[in-house]
């Protein structure tokens, strides 16, 4: 189980090109990370590397003292900026898909789909949804089998103005049960977080 996240001296490179060197961040539980830059510095890189679906030119990503495959297997949520959703399935079958991947429960998915008022769109194929909805669809795992570190690539950028408060409250939430979020934005992520600029 991930207990935190410790990055040391970290660099990436991608298609030739040095993203970035010598990062380090150390996020404990009920902390939260914005990460920052422009186009194309390397933040969506780094959330993918924490995932274990990058690797790394140099450093070390560590999860608190588990073992980093371990953690990563059972540990944690990565929603990138693509929500990885098949637009021919219906909603409920994404959802399920999803929960059941993640080790959760018909009932949690049920909740959670309650929790983010996607039960009249369940029905409905993804491709029918609006971007938005596909957003409220593909966080919905987060709450249907709960991991402890949650990383986001651009979580808020499809959301109206009431689902960017709402999922502020969710993410406060997760945070008060000694969760942690890093997350890759553009616009400001809401409550108390510590920021980590990635230059270009």
């Amino acid at each position: 189980m991930i207990a935190g996240l410790s990055i040391r001296a970290l660099a990436i490179r991608r298609g030739g090109r040095l993203l970035f060197s010598d990062l380090s961040l150390d996020l404990k539980p009920g902390q939260a990370c914005a990460l920052t830059g422009p186009n194309g510095s390397g933040k969506t890189s780094l959330l993918r590397a924490v995932a274990g679906l990058v690797r790394a030119e140099a450093g070390e990503i560590a999860f608190g003292g588990g073992e980093a495959e371990a953690a990563r297997g059972a540990g944690l949520h990565f929603i990138g900026h693509q929500d990885g959703l098949k637009p021919a399935r219906t909603a409920l079958e994404e959802l399920r898909f999803w929960t059941e991947w993640a080790g959760g429960t018909a009932g949690q998915a049920r909740a959670a789909a309650d929790e983010l008022e996607l039960v009249p769109l369940l029905d409905l194929e993804v491709r029918r949804l609006s971007a938005g909805q596909r957003r409220r669809l593909a966080l919905a795992r987060l709450l249907a089998a709960p991991r402890p570190l949650w990383l986001l690539d651009e979580p808020l950028s499809p959301l109206d103005a009431r689902w960017r408060g709402r999922f502020a409250e969710i993410m406060a939430d997760h945070l008060a049960r000694s969760g942690l979020i890093l997350a890759a934005v553009h616009d400001p992520l809401p409550g108390a977080t510590r920021s980590l600029e990635i230059p270009a």
